[in-house]
C-alpha cells in the first residue's frame, strides 16, 4: 500500500509475473523429475550410478539412515535411543505449544530426563552400558540444544535483571559477561569445552558431552539475557509502581509481576533463539560429537561408493531440521 491507497498492478508488474510464472513452473518440473520421477529410492548403488546427474539417489538415505539418526550407538540397542528421541520430541513440541500447565510440564521434564539418561547410558535394569561418546544423530541434537537452552534460561534471567540493577557493580559485571560471550564465536567456545575445561574440572564424571552442554549453556545465556532485557524494558513502569503500592518487595515484584509479562512478550524471540541453537549444534562435530549433521559425515567417511551421493543425504538432514524448526515456530505462533 502507498500512502493509504490500494496498490494497483502496473503493466510492468503484470509482464514480470507472466515471465516469472513459466520459469517457476519449468524449475518445479525439473525438480520433480530429479527428486521423484527419475530418482532411485532403493539402496542400490549401481542403480544410483546409472541415474547420476539425472535423478536423485535417495538410496543413500535408505542405506545410511541408522547411522544418520543414531550415530555410533550400538545397532542392537538403537531402540533405546529411538524411544528417547520420540519421547523427547513429543515433550518438546507439547511444551512449545503450551499444551499443559507449566507445573505439569516441569514435572514431566523432571521425570523424563533421568529416565532418558538411564535408557541412553544403560548399566542398570539389565540395559547394556553405552558410553556417551557413542551417542549421536538426532537424539544428541535434541539433548544438546534442549539442555543447553534449559540451563541457560535461569542464568539469562539473572543476567537480564542484573543489567537493570540499581547497583553499578552488578550492572558492570553482568554487562561484561554478556558482551564478552557475545563477542566469541561458538567454535571457540566448543574448543574451550573440549581442551581447556578438562584442566579446570578434573574428574572422569566431566565427560565431553557434559562439558559441551555446560559451555553452550553459558554461551547461550548471554544472548537470551538480551532478549529478556528487551522484554523487561517493555513492561510499563506502572506495573512496578502498582506492585510497590501493594507492598511487594523487589524479589516478589520481579517474580510475580515483571518477569511473567516480559517472558510472555518475548516468547517468539526466545523460540527463535532455541531454533538458532538447535541448528548451531551441528558445530559440535568438530569436537568429535556426531550429532545429526556430523553423523552423515561419519556414515559416508569410510564408504567410497556412497560418498558421491552426499547431497541427497544433506537434503534429508535439511528436511529434518526444517520439520523441527517450522513445527516449533507454528506452535509458538
Amino acid at each position: 500500500m502507498i500512502a493509504g491507497r490500494n496498490w494497483e498492478p502496473s503493466p510492468r508488474h503484470v509482464l514480470l509475473w507472466l515471465l516469472l510464472l513459466p520459469l517457476a513452473g519449468l524449475l518445479a518440473w525439473h525438480v520433480l523429475q530429479w527428486a521423484v520421477l527419475q530418482a532411485v529410492f532403493a539402496p542400490n548403488v549401481q542403480a544410483c550410478q546409472q541415474v547420476a546427474g539425472q535423478g536423485a539417489c535417495w538410496g543413500v538415505v535408505a542405506e545410511k539412515w541408522r547411522v544418520v539418526l543414531f550415530g555410533r550407538y550400538p545397532v542392537q540397542e538403537q531402540w533405546r535411543t529411538a524411544l528417547v528421541g520420540v519421547l523427547w520430541t513429543g515433550l518438546l513440541f507439547a511444551t512449545a505449544a503450551r499444551a499443559m500447565p507449566w507445573r505439569l510440564g516441569a514435572a514431566l521434564w523432571a521425570v523424563f530426563l533421568p529416565v532418558a539418561w538411564v535408557l541412553l547410558a544403560g548399566g542398570v535394569l539389565g540395559l547394556a552400558p553405552v558410553a556417551s561418546a557413542l551417542w549421536g544423530g538426532l537424539p544428541l541434537t535434541l539433548i544438546i540444544s534442549t539442555l543447553g537452552f534449559g540451563l541457560a534460561f535461569p542464568l539469562a534471567v539473572l543476567l537480564a535483571l542484573g543489567r537493570r540493577s540499581p547497583w553499578a557493580g552488578v550492572r558492570w559485571a553482568c554487562a561484561s559477561y554478556i558482551e564478552l560471550l557475545r563477542a566469541l564465536p561458538l567454535v571457540t567456545v566448543l574448543f574451550f569445552a573440549a581442551f581447556v575445561l578438562p584442566l579446570w574440572l578434573p574428574g572422569e564424571q566431566w565427560n565431553l558431552l557434559a562439558r559441551v552442554v555446560l559451555t553452550i549453556a553459558l554461551f547461550s545465556a548471554a544472548y537470551l539475557a538480551e532478549v529478556l532485557r528487551g522484554g523487561l524494558q517493555g513492561v510499563p513502569a506502572g506495573q512496578t509502581q502498582a506492585a510497590m503500592a501493594l507492598g511487594l518487595n523487589a524479589v516478589q515484584r520481579s517474580v510475580y509481576v515483571v518477569l511473567p509479562q516480559a517472558i510472555r512478550a518475548t516468547l517468539p524471540s526466545l523460540l527463535n533463539s532455541f531454533v538458532t541453537l538447535f541448528k548451531e549444534c551441528s558445530l559440535v562435530a568438530i569436537v568429535a560429537l556426531f550429532e545429526l549433521t556430523g553423523a552423515l559425515s561419519l556414515a559416508l567417511a569410510g564408504d567410497v561408493q556412497w560418498r558421491a551421493f552426499y547431497m541427497e543425504g544433506y537434503l534429508f538432514i535439511a528436511l529434518v531440521y526444517w520439520a523441527y524448526c517450522f513445527g516449533l515456530s507454528r506452535l509458538v505462533k
